[in-house]
C-alpha cells in the first residue's frame, strides 16, 4: 500500500469564487481525460501487465494521477466554495447544484458523467501502453 500525508504537494489557496472556471476545470476530474480516468487507466492495467518494472511505474503513475485528481478537486472546491443561490443560477451551475449541491462529483465541462469507457484496459503491454500514451499526449 502506499504512505499518505495528508497534505497537498502543492497547496490550492483560491481567494475569490468563481463557478464558470469550475465549470471548465471540473472536466479535469471526471471528463475523459481527466485525472480519474487516468489513474483508473494506469491502476486496471498494471495487473496483466507482464513485466515488473512497467507494474511499478504504472503503479507509481496511477498513484500520482490521484495526487492530481485531488488538486483539481481542491481547485474546484474552492472555486464554487459559499456560492449564494444567485451566483449559482447566474453563472449557470444550476443544473449541476440542483443533483449534487456543491459537492464534488465526477463530470466533464459539458456536463457528461464520468464513465468508464473513458479508458481501455486490454491485457496486451503494447495496446495499453499505446493508449497510456494516446491519453497522455491530449492536454485539455
Amino acid at each position: 500500500m502506499w504512505n499518505y500525508e495528508k497534505r497537498l504537494q502543492y497547496p490550492v489557496k483560491i481567494t475569490q469564487t468563481n463557478p464558470k472556471i469550475a465549470q471548465i476545470i471540473i472536466t479535469q476530474f471526471g471528463g475523459p481525460d481527466g485525472e480519474l480516468a487516468a489513474s483508473m487507466r494506469y491502476l486496471s492495467q498494471r495487473y496483466t501487465m507482464p513485466y515488473k518494472e512497467v507494474t511499478g511505474v504504472l503503479t507509481d503513475i496511477g498513484t500520482e494521477e490521484l495526487a492530481h485528481m485531488e488538486i483539481i478537486c481542491a481547485i474546484v472546491y474552492q472555486l464554487t466554495k459559499d456560492l449564494t443561490p444567485e451566483e449559482i443560477e447566474q453563472s449557470g451551475f444550476g443544473k449541476y447544484y440542483v443533483d449534487h449541491t456543491l459537492a464534488l462529483w465526477p463530470q466533464a465541462a459539458s456536463g457528461t458523467p464520468w464513465t468508464a469507457t473513458y479508458f481501455q484496459s486490454k491485457g496486451d503491454p503494447i495496446t495499453d501502453l499505446h493508449e497510456d500514451m494516446a491519453a497522455d499526449g491530449t492536454i485539455v
